[in-house]
């Protein structure tokens, strides 16, 4: 049985569970920013709202009834499709707008800070409860990862770096995730040079893959 988290709790757990923005916020990421997006599930107590058994991703996948509000959508549309799904985490479909480059959080940070003293154009970052650092590239990254790690002299090494593309979502901030906190931008669109149109991943690649091998060999040493 399905359930729709109340706006008092909503507000009671809002720093441990994260909080959904209000229509306005939803509208901001589908017209300022050109991101579609869709209501997704939440989760409680290992239950997720979609009320499937056994959900294999409780409070991390959009709700498979509710309709995709594309990019432009106006306040009022958002408005409309939110009003019928109350308190719904929001989803941003991979593969439309960007892809994702997806990275553990201290290589995502290291890997930012680096790229940002590199100058190069950045997109948002944004930072799961998970621990994990997305960035947010041109779309066709995740389809070419492995091209472009072999050109970046990366394919043979073992990292944990991947790709997403068309089929992912990713959770807006500051959505909750799974039911372990909010999602935050570690960069928000504000900040990113292109937010509209991200950069290609090949500018980072390089960056972040060398970031992830090296915490890794030093994990491996102790």
């Amino acid at each position: 049985m399905g359930f729709t988290i109340g706006i008092r709790e909503r507000r009671a757990n809002s720093r441990r569970r994260g909080r959904t923005p209000d229509v306005t916020g939803v509208a901001e990421l589908t017209g300022l920013w050109g991101w579609d997006t869709v209501p997704g599930a939440r989760a409680a107590e290992g239950r997720c709202s979609c009320g499937t058994p056994g959900c294999p991703s409780p409070g991390a996948h959009p709700l498979d009834f509710a309709p995709l509000v594309p990019a432009g959508a106006t306040l009022g549309e958002v408005t409309e499709v939110w009003g019928a799904f109350p308190g719904a985490a929001v989803m941003l479909p991979v593969g439309r707008s960007f892809d994702v480059i997806e990275v553990a959080e201290t290589a995502g940070r290291r890997g930012l800070a680096r790229l940002e003293r590199m100058g190069l154009p950045l997109g948002p970052v944004a930072l799961t409860p998970q621990g994990r650092a997305q960035f947010l590239v041109a779309p066709g990254a995740a389809a070419q990862l492995s091209t472009l790690l072999y050109r970046t002299g990366w394919d043979d090494a073992a990292l944990d770096l991947r790709g997403l593309g068309p089929g992912s979502h990713i959770t807006a901030p500051p959505c909750d995730r799974g039911g372990a906190g909010p999602v935050r931008w570690l960069r928000s669109p504000a900040l990113a040079d292109a937010a509209r149109r991200p950069p290609e991943a090949r500018l980072l690649l390089g960056t972040l893959a060398y970031v992830a091998h090296r915490l890794a060999a030093q994990e491996a040493a102790g």
